[in-house]
């Protein structure tokens, strides 16, 4: 799948809240091939402690109208830089970088997981499937209701369960703790989230037999397997998260 080194013009910068942000990007031509799970490697400009690009999961791409969408989580000078973005300024990216989740088999049950900013590739791939036919579940998971986001885009799109560590939206508890993991029987898990997240899930999904992907959310310094930095141990050895990844089937991690 070809890869673009590409300056594409802001069109909306929406803050969902205090923490989280979506930029849409149009691009100057026609969109690359995409897929669910795949990523960009983001150039923070007027930013001179940020030199190193930023991997952001693509959210959402709108062929149609040449767009991608970002889910952005202010974490530090990076991010907060990004979220002064405004509309005409230019962005210049790498993309799309990495593997993507696999298709299930056709009449499985699908559950996607996520937490905080991992719900981020949670979107494009449920896109992906009600396209290609499939019902779809999502577990949510964050700390609290003033951390919920785009609850209604993902209703939208399947029937949506809730936990919040405090409990004031949802379920209370980890995602984990949801009742609906006792009450379905999922067959194909996708997921993405904090890692200890992410092995309850793999944990959950041995127990119970459902085969599950995760996207790993590794530190990345370039996104094309030259540093070396996002380098995960798996039964194969030592892989790059940017290139081996960063969908990996947990019977591979060494979990």
């Amino acid at each position: 799948m070809a890869k673009r080194i590409e300056s594409l013009t802001v069109t909306d910068n929406h803050r969902l809240n205090s923490e989280y942000f979506i930029l849409t990007l149009l691009s100057p031509g026609t969109l690359p091939e995409m897929k669910p799970a795949q990523f960009a490697q983001v150039r923070v400009e007027g930013s001179p402690d940020t030199f190193l690009r930023r991997p952001i999961s693509i959210h959402d791409a709108d062929r149609e109208n040449n767009t991608i969408r970002l889910l952005v989580q202010i974490l530090g000078k990076g991010t907060e830089t990004l979220s002064r973005l405004r509309q005409g300024d230019q962005l210049n990216i790498i993309y799309p970088l990495g593997n993507s989740f696999s298709m299930p088999l056709k009449g499985q049950k699908l559950l996607l997981a996520g937490g905080g900013c991992g719900i981020a590739p949670l979107l494009f791939m449920a896109k992906y499937l009600r396209e290609k036919g499939f019902n779809i579940d999502f577990l949510l998971g964050f700390r609290n209701r003033d951390r919920v986001i785009e609850y209604e885009e993902y209703s939208s799109l399947g029937k949506v369960f809730l936990t919040t560590e405090d409990g004031s939206m949802g379920e209370k508890g980890f995602l984990t703790d949801h009742p609906v993991l006792k009450e379905n029987r999922y067959e194909q898990v996708y997921c993405c989230g904090p890692e200890p997240m992410m092995k309850a899930v793999a944990s959950w999904c041995r127990m119970t037999g459902a085969a599950c992907e995760v996207s790993l959310e590794n530190l990345m310094g370039c996104g094309i397997g030259a540093c070396l930095c996002c380098v995960v141990d798996t039964v194969r050895g030592n892989l790059c998260t940017c290139i081996d990844g960063p969908v990996f089937n947990i019977n591979d991690l060494k979990w």
